[in-house]
């Protein structure tokens, strides 16, 4: 079992930044690709990035290329999501998810998952 608990989410206007946080537990978290999925109210929930252990496999979706970074922490046991320049269309619940896949794109790909954080950004 692994545990993923997601925070920093919240209120921001247009143009300003959050960074998110996925604190892992559990099974050896240096087995997992981490992934940071997102879904908006009446939509279906899209992988925005991940990241492997060692960080050589790293994925953005095109609509965050240039303005979300996503790195990890393997002593801490943490994945973190800088958002940048961020846009109303980035509203929506933020999830982390864990995978043992080699290139997880789909969300069936990954195994655990957190309750979720709210970002939302206003025009």
């Amino acid at each position: 079992q692994v545990q993923l608990v997601e925070s920093g989410g919240g209120l921001v206007q247009a143009g300003g930044s959050l960074r998110l946080s996925c604190a892992a537990s559990g099974r050896t978290f240096n087995n997992y690709i981490i992934g940071w999925f997102r879904q908006a109210p009446g939509k279906e929930r899209e992988l925005v990035t991940f990241i492997s252990w060692s960080e050589t496999r790293i994925y953005y979706v095109d609509s965050v290329k240039g303005r979300f970074t996503i790195s990890r922490d393997n002593a801490k046991t943490t994945v973190y999501l800088q958002m940048n320049s961020l846009k109303p269309e980035d509203t929506a619940v933020y999830y982390c998810a864990a995978s043992r896949g080699i290139w997880p794109i789909g969300r069936y790909d990954y195994e655990y998952w957190g309750q979720g954080t709210q970002v939302t950004v206003s025009s």
